[in-house]
């Protein structure tokens, strides 16, 4: 595994959503590569998931991945794991926050040590609050959901008991103002127990990845890198510049001013009169999509 690094709440590159919760973590642990300008979407659920739990979160991440969501979950057996494997084995990163310290021997859990450095490989992220040598306990992983929330621009829970830890990432959600979803199951299973009292309570029903996408605007993500076009007309070269950049996919605000060469105050402006004029969307977090 590569070292382990650190970042201050005070630092340029800390995530920008996770500064934005009450809490966030003064200091971040970190292997890999940090968030940068991916569309980060939090998967979470019961470490024993049921046949049913393990096909539609496999099918709904697989989409979500393919959409250009960057996966955020805790690495814990079960829909952790198959969110983070379906990222994986499509070659693409995925980010894993975990409730203990980073190091070899104080990981949790053990048997995703080779899971771990498969994600660092593909440019993904370890990330924890606590430092090297902290061993996870009651505390540490419900404190934990918070960052798996904070993280993300959205949270869904595929399959999770009444008193289960993904609801607490949920909840932490609710608090975050964050978009949750919830996928409906038998109302005599124990693990769709969780997920149908999310829906009673605000959660939006999803019966696949296109309800999802739908509420980002990006609809057929299976089909997005090849379907986005410039159907909106730029009033002038600054509108040009932007539009040509996000026609290849969702960018921040700071990745736009990298890519268009433009001033922070223009891309700012220029960007407000084209979301008012209906061009691009903010997804949240400063950034920004093709209005379709």
């Amino acid at each position: 595994m590569e070292e382990i690094k650190q970042i201050r709440i005070e630092d340029e590159n800390y995530p920008r959503l996770l500064k934005k919760i009450s809490n966030p973590p003064r200091i971040l642990y970190y292997i890999g590569a940090l968030l940068d300008d991916e569309l980060p979407f939090g998967v979470v659920g019961t470490r024993r998931c049921s046949p049913y739990g393990k096909q539609v979160t496999s099918l709904i991440v697989s989409d979500l991945v393919d959409a250009g969501f960057t996966i955020v979950s805790g690495l814990a057996p079960g829909i952790d794991t198959i969110a983070h494997k379906i990222a994986v084995e499509k070659n693409k990163k995925t980010i894993a926050v975990l409730g203990t310290g980073l190091d070899q021997a104080s990981f949790y859990p053990k048997e995703n040590i080779g899971l771990a450095r498969k994600i660092v490989e593909l440019d993904g992220c370890l990330i924890s609050e606590y430092p090297p040598g902290t061993k996870g306990t009651n505390f540490t992983f419900p404190q934990r959901n918070r960052i798996i929330s904070g993280l993300s621009l959205a949270v869904l829970v595929t399959e999770a008991k009444e008193k289960s830890g993904a609801l607490i990432t949920a909840n932490w959600a609710f608090s975050q103002r964050r978009k949750v979803f919830a996928v409906p199951g038998p109302i005599y299973s124990s693990t769709s127990v969780g997920p149908n009292n999310l829906i009673k309570n605000g959660a939006k029903l999803v019966a696949s990845a296109n309800d999802i996408l739908k509420e980002f605007n990006l609809f057929n993500l299976k089909d997005k890198m090849k379907s986005l076009t410039l159907s909106a007309t730029p009033q002038d070269k600054k509108e040009y510049l932007i539009l040509n950049v996000l026609n290849q996919e969702p960018l921040s605000i700071d990745k736009i001013i990298e890519k268009t060469k433009l001033d922070v105050s223009i891309v700012s402006s220029t960007l407000a009169l084209m979301e008012i004029s209906g061009k691009v969307r903010d997804l949240g977090g400063g950034i920004y999509t093709l209005m379709r």
